[in-house]
């Protein structure tokens, strides 16, 4: 249920749909197959068809099941796309507006009386994400009733003041999903039922249950020692609700995006209000930075799984990739795969062993600093933690990279090369195909 955000931002250059090179579309998700390296499913939607789908590694390693293009994922915060547009679609209906206060239905929440619905969809709410508590880890995978979340919300209360920043929160998205509850007098797996999964004859999204194998729904893994290990604590979807509850397919998140984005979901005002994007959020949906691209989507992270879906309204191309296991952040995989669809240079993973060497914390002092350049669009700070160098973007998370030799540093889980030039004051930056030259501030 966290926010997907890039590590590091690809500034693609011009970008034209082309033939597609499925030959090389397959190469990408085989060498992830091969090399136990991930699972999972991608489609590829243009001008509302499918041309592209491929299903890779196992949904059920113990009984050698492989995914298909049927195979149900978790998909995290995705899930929060499909709220914001229940939303949208009660605020047509004159049920609420983007004006009203939380208060009018949880006045207990602290700041209640200040924060409206639309803080809630920006994240701007300033309330504690439910999903950071500290004791997470004892009551996740248990069946929840609203008044007990309705509890830890108020106990863990607020951050800041609402409006004041954005600051991604699960609880914005629970309690919208409570708000729908009350406001159509039904459990939120319905109203998904009526609002949009029975209008888009959706057969493998749903509210999602305890997982199923026999019915082709996908378990998560993490690939230690060798060997396929089943991720066993796994959430109760009474816990994210509209945050993350949703299981779907990426053939299906396409069709959810194409639908939405044609108009057939809400009205043009309001899918115009929910791309109007405030540091990269709107409602509902993130603003991507994809060069010169105008593209929207979401990601999502649950229980092992890893889903990324983007819609680019100007070619009309949409593309999702679900995964019950990825090495990497799943935007890396991502990325290339749009780097294939669009005809751009991309080079193959290469996951042949990279020999590590070790430097000590002094060596490391060197290459500290805060790295930037016009021609790329965030700042990249270099710290260390012991003989570790540690590498971070602008607002997004740390990652450690490791030195393969002198001046140069790699980073497998984010698929990203840095080579310091300490008598220049510069980085080159290396990810996607793509080189960038930073220079330290």
């Amino acid at each position: 249920m966290s926010k997907y955000i890039f590590i590091v931002l690809i500034c693609f250059g011009s970008m034209s749909a082309q033939t597609l090179d499925t030959s090389k579309m397959d190469s990408l998700f085989n060498l992830l197959d091969t090399n136990s390296k991930g699972m999972g499913s991608f489609s590829i939607f243009s001008d509302g068809n499918e041309v592209y789908k491929k299903s890779f590694g196992f949904s059920d390693v113990s009984n050698n099941k492989r995914a298909t293009n049927f195979t149900k994922y978790r998909i995290g915060s995705i899930s929060k796309t499909f709220t914001a547009t229940v939303i949208m679609q009660l605020i047509e209906e004159g049920k609420i507006s983007l004006n009203t206060l939380l208060s009018d239905y949880f006045p207990e929440i602290p700041n209640a009386h200040k924060i409206t619905i639309e803080d809630l969809l920006r994240h701007q709410s300033g309330l504690f994400n439910i999903t950071a508590d500290e004791n997470l880890t004892e009551w996740m995978s248990e069946p929840q009733t609203r008044d007990k979340m309705m509890e830890r919300i108020i106990k863990n209360g607020t951050i800041f003041e609402p409006k004041e920043k954005t600051e991604y929160s699960n609880t914005n998205y629970v309690l919208l999903s409570y708000m729908a509850e009350d406001i159509d007098g039904k459990d939120f797996r319905n109203i998904l039922d009526t609002r949009i999964i029975k209008p888009l004859h959706l057969e493998r999204t749903e509210f999602g249950n305890k997982i199923n194998p026999a019915n082709n729904e996908a378990l998560p893994y993490d690939f230690t020692n060798s060997e396929w290990k089943l991720i066993e604590t796994q959430t109760d979807m009474s816990l994210p609700m509209g945050a993350g509850a949703i299981v779907s397919t990426p053939t299906e998140l396409n069709i959810f995006f194409n639908e939405l984005f044609s108009g057939n979901l809400t009205s043009v005002t309001s899918l115009s209000k929910m791309k109007d994007a405030q540091d990269g959020i709107g409602l509902g949906l993130m603003k991507l930075p994809l060069g010169d691209k105008e593209v929207y989507g979401h990601g999502g992270s649950i229980d092992g799984f890893q889903s990324f879906a983007a819609y680019f309204p100007k070619e009309n191309v949409s593309l999702s990739l679900t995964t019950n296991n990825l090495y990497t952040q799943v935007s890396n995989v991502f990325i290339g795969a749009v780097q294939i669809y669009f005809g751009m240079d991309y080079k193959l993973p290469n996951f042949a062993p990279i020999k590590t060497i070790q430097l000590s914390s002094e060596e490391l002092d060197v290459y500290l600093g805060t790295y930037g350049s016009l021609d790329f669009p965030i700042d990249i700070t270099i710290t260390k933690d012991g003989n570790t160098l540690v590498a971070q973007g602008d607002g997004q998370s740390s990652f450690p990279v490791d030195a393969i030799e002198k001046d140069t540093f790699y980073s497998e889980n984010v698929m990203i090369r840095l080579k310091f030039l300490p008598d220049q004051g510069k980085m080159i930056v290396e990810q996607g195909g793509q080189t960038f030259e930073l220079t330290k501030n």
